[in-house]
This record gives structure tokens, C-alpha cells and sequence, in this order.
């Protein structure tokens, strides 16, 4: 799908980040680790990566003139997070290497091209429907049954833009809620348990694959996430291989995170997409302590045409968001052994809102 030309860049050359929240702040930091320079572009003034970087750029995407001017400071640019609107990555891919390619971001915005993409390889996913108003929400739930979820086809996350339907639900009143015209409804899957995978690839197609992650989340945001994950060294294997097939098959340049769930099949577990995230992703926050190569300094690689890391798991990692109000009790982690703290540097603690993270590094038990 992609058609990226190689890009290698040297000690020094500059890498443009759009977007500064945390995950624009640790790639900034993992690329300043190799030597590499950092300019990030973002609308917020609070933007946590800007307190790490030397160069910034303050401004709205809509913003023509600064975007250009951005473009003309880097050498190539990447992004933290997938709502860029599409026209930017357009406007700055006349100028400079957008990484991974723009037309990658365009289908990942959108959770039915998403779905259409991952079922054309052969990949299973939930049941799934196009909606587009009430009348064929109707007909969704009369073909796909209840309970299931209606996600807006785009820019929803940590639960955003999402609802249950359940029996007995008045379907006006959801379809209403959720004010859109482009949705789309999925069947529950009674999941045994949620997991990741972290995939780079490189220009050259090689793919790299981190330890499975097991995810559990609250109020629809992760909480925790475990490694390894509590299944099979051959589910896990699967789990690899099919983000190797969607990584390949996008032709994608980078780290990606593919969410799954593990549900019950009658000839044992079976795996089912539930997401993919071409970017870094909060469920490989744990790389940053517990492996010899974090999930950033993988995405910083890839985008600058370096070889990619075999990355070496240090034991048994569990990583903890610390959400909201969580924040205040910092201090408790800070003096619990094994505990690695990284605070975000964000000044609202807002319900739901990511503050940090802390990581344990345990021996594995044999």
C-alpha cells in the first residue's frame, strides 16, 4: 500500500514530531538518546513535549504558512497520534517524507475501512455493519444481534464515540446520542482477556515484534498492562504473525500497536483485531524499563532508515497508568522498589485524562 522511498538520516539531522502530548515527548527523548534533533509541531501551549525539545511550533494544523515553515526545519516527519487531519499530512508530504505514509493514516482514522482492510487479509474481526442512519442501525442489530457496540467510524478513542447496546435499548435514543451519519456497529466479543502487540518494520521489510502484552483497562482507558501475556507460546506466536501480515501488507514503516481480543473458540482460542494504531501506543510504555529497546527508540529507527533492535525482555513487567487524580500519589511509587516513575509534565488532572505511568521489572518465576 505505501510507497515511501527510503529515508536515512545521520547524527544531527532533525526529525518533525506532529502532536506533543507524552508520546511525542518520549520519542523526542528516545531520538535526543541517538543523537538525533526533535521539532515539534502542535496547537496545545501546554503540550508536553514541547518542555523537551529545543525547536517547537505553535500553531493550528489549519495553519498553511507554519506548517510549510515546519516542513522546511526537519529532515523527515512522524507523527504521535492518528486524528491529523489528512490535508496536513498532504501538504507536508509534498515538502518532506511523512512517516509512515499519510495515505496509512487515512485508513486508519476511519474503524470500517480499518475493518475492510484486516478481513481482506484473512484476518478474522467481530461481526461487523456499516451505519449510516437509523434505519440501517436497525438492520445491523437485526443481522449482527445484540448486545454489540456502535463506535463513530472516526476520531474516537479511550471510549470516546462509543456506546453498548444491550436488549432493550431504545435505538433512537442511541442513534441520536451519538450524533453522526458514519458509524459502525460491532458484535460484543465475550473476550477471555485483551491483548497487543508492537510491531516495527523498517524500510527494507523487516518486522520486529515485542513480547505480547496483556491489557486491562477501566472506564474504557487501559489501566494495566502485563508481559508476557498470560496465553500460549503458539496463540502468541499467531499474535505476532498477524501483525506481521498487517504490518507487511501496509507496506508500513514504523512501530504500530494491533489490539486483539482472545475469545473462546470450539477448537481452542481464537484471535480477533479488534484495532490498529499506526503509531507508538500506551500498551508498550512498559519497553521503556523492561526491554533493551524501547517501543520509541524502535519508531525513531524505523523512520530514519536505521536497522531495527532485536529487543531482550528484562523479566516480568507490569505497567501501570496513572490516570486523573492518580497523579498526586506519585510519591507512594517513588520509594516502592523495582518501581520506575514517568510523570508527563501536564498540569490538569482531569478525570480520565493519562498523567504517567510506573513500571515493576520482576524475575519471571520459572
Amino acid at each position: 500500500m505505501s510507497g515511501l522511498q527510503r529515508v536515512t538520516l545521520k547524527p544531527g539531522d532533525t526529525i518533525g514530531i506532529l502532536g506533543g502530548g507524552q508520546l511525542g515527548r518520549m520519542l523526542a527523548l528516545a531520538a535526543a538518546r541517538l543523537g538525533l534533533k526533535c521539532q515539534v509541531f502542535s496547537p496545545d501551549p501546554d503540550s508536553p513535549a514541547f518542555d523537551v525539545v529545543q525547536y517547537a511550533t505553535c500553531a493550528e494544523y489549519a495553519e498553511v504558512e507554519a506548517l510549510e515553515l515546519f516542513a522546511n526545519d526537519v529532515d523527515v516527519i512522524t507523527y504521535e497520534f492518528e486524528n491529523i487531519p489528512s490535508s496536513v499530512a498532504a501538504i507536508l508530504a509534498s515538502r518532506r517524507p511523512v512517516v509512515p505514509d499519510p495515505k496509512i493514516l487515512e485508513l486508519t482514522q476511519d474503524r470500517l475501512m480499518e475493518k475492510d482492510f484486516v478481513t481482506r487479509l484473512g484476518i478474522p474481526t467481530a461481526a461487523y455493519a456499516d451505519v449510516s442512519s437509523l434505519q440501517t442501525l436497525r438492520d445491523a442489530v437485526a443481522r449482527i444481534g445484540l448486545p454489540a457496540v456502535i463506535k463513530t467510524r472516526r476520531f474516537g478513542y479511550d471510549g470516546k464515540g462509543q456506546a453498548i447496546i444491550r436488549e432493550g435499548c431504545d435505538l433512537d435514543a442511541v442513534w441520536a446520542e451519538l450524533d453522526t451519519r458514519a458509524a459502525i456497529l460491532e458484535a460484543f466479543v465475550p473476550f477471555e482477556r485483551e491483548i497487543s502487540v508492537i510491531a516495527a518494520r523498517g524500510y527494507d521489510g523487516q518486522v520486529v515484534c515485542y513480547d505480547v502484552t496483556e491489557n486491562q483497562h477501566r472506564n474504557h482507558i487501559l489501566n494495566v498492562s502485563r508481559v508476557p501475556a498470560a496465553i500460549s507460546e503458539e496463540l502468541a506466536a499467531r499474535a505476532c504473525g498477524i501483525a506481521e501480515t498487517i504490518a507487511n501488507a501496509l507496506g508500513y514503516v514504523g512501530v504500530l500497536a494491533v489490539e486483539l481480543f482472545v475469545a473462546p473458540g470450539p477448537d481452542g482460542p481464537v484471535l480477533l483485531v479488534n484495532e490498529v494504531a499506526p503509531r507508538v501506543h500506551n500498551s508498550g510504555h512498559w519497553t521503556l524499563d523492561g526491554a533493551s529497546v524501547s517501543q520509541f527508540e524502535q519508531h525513531i529507527r524505523a523512520v530514519a532508515g536505521w536497522p531495527l533492535a532485536q529487543p531482550v525482555r528484562y523479566g516480568a513487567v507490569t505497567m501501570t497508568n496513572l490516570i486523573g487524580d492518580e497523579i498526586h500519589d506519585y510519591a507512594k511509587w517513588l520509594s516502592q522498589p523495582g518501581a520506575t516513575v514517568h510523570l508527563y509534565g501536564k498540569r490538569n488532572a482531569r478525570p480520565g485524562r493519562k498523567m504517567g505511568h510506573v513500571t515493576v521489572v520482576e524475575p519471571e518465576k520459572s
